[in-house]
């Protein structure tokens, strides 16, 4: 530790931040409650004195001092050691808290500006079912990096997003500048069991329009599914909406209905037999595509980052 300095009793300066909740004045100075935090956690002014770098008779005075900014005695010496008085004992817990709460904080701070970052933001629904339960194969693809995934909607239209690589979902036609496609998944019906012994199959992909259809934030996937499959839409969509596919997934497993999705989000539940695809179609709407950040930030994590999903969504396919 570094020493306190035995003179050491300037006031800090004034700060732009003093004008919302300054502590000017509430706070005891920090040179006398490590002290007496020293004092209280070794049982002694001597081992305090050796455990934080100063003199003994440094240690005693900011005691002293202490307890006389607080009006309160806090520590009772004897030839045996030093103990702390009930007030003492107050003060010793929350000193204690404080400083594990700093100490904790800056060891995060000081790993931070050590470790190599990579912000990955990606679509919620490919966030959850697929790359979480890939986060093994992940950390060990980029054993070096720290990977901080985020799942955030985002389409071709959108920007300033602070990562340095996003996975979105669009028109592959229409891809923002230097984004690369990735994979335009095959897009179908699904339903549980559950819902099945409720109602009726669709007989026709045109019955569709009179099921319990799920929904995302609008009507518009659906809307352009149909359409690819030939249905004439000859009513407007309703039905609740939900904020994003994960969420669309889970109500069509509880059985509210019929969804949208792709074998990368429920390949395992097709599986195991907890949702069923209804017709036989081949309609793609759109694909993932990989967008890196423009300044060339870890540039060689992110090329290793896009290997590594490449080739994990290649399996998959």
């Amino acid at each position: 530790m570094l020493p306190l300095d035995e003179d050491d009793q300037s006031v800090p300066p004034r700060s732009n931040r003093e004008s919302e909740g300054s502590l000017r004045g509430r706070l005891p100075p920090l040179s006398m409650l490590r002290a007496f935090e020293a004092v209280g956690r070794t049982g002694s002014m001597r081992r305090a004195a050796e455990d934080i770098g100063v003199s003994h008779t440094v240690v005693s005075r900011h005691v002293r001092n202490l307890e006389s900014w607080l009006g309160q005695k806090l520590v009772q010496s004897s030839p045996r050691g030093a103990t702390l008085t009930a007030a003492g004992e107050t003060l010793f817990r929350a000193t204690c808290e404080a400083f594990k709460s700093i100490a904790k904080t800056a060891i995060q701070l000081r790993v931070d500006t050590r470790a190599r970052v990579l912000r990955v933001c990606c679509m919620p629904g490919l966030a959850a079912r697929w790359l979480a339960p890939r986060l093994t194969a992940m950390r060990n693809a980029l054993p070096d990096v720290d990977i901080n995934l985020r799942a955030l909607d985002y389409g071709a239209g959108n920007s300033n997003i602070d990562a340095d690589l996003i996975i979105g979902f669009g028109d592959v036609a229409n891809l923002p500048s230097g984004a690369k496609p990735l994979i335009r998944p095959r897009m179908f019906p699904v339903v549980s069991p559950e819902w099945l012994a409720k109602n009726d199959v669709p007989p026709t992909l045109q019955h569709l329009l009179g099921s319990d259809l799920i929904h995302e934030e609008s009507y518009e996937q659906w809307a352009a599914w149909l359409e690819a499959a030939g249905v004439a839409i000859n009513r407007p969509l309703s039905g609740i909406r939900l904020g994003d596919a994960s969420m669309g997934f889970d109500a069509a497993l509880a059985g509210q209905g019929i969804a949208l999705t792709t074998r990368l989000m429920v390949a395992k539940d097709m599986d195991a037999g907890h949702l069923i695809e209804l017709f036989d179609t081949d309609i793609r709407l759109g694909g993932y595509f990989l967008e890196a950040r423009e300044d060339g930030k870890n540039r060689s994590d992110v090329e290793r980052f896009r290997s590594w999903l490449v080739e994990a969504l290649n399996e998959d396919r």
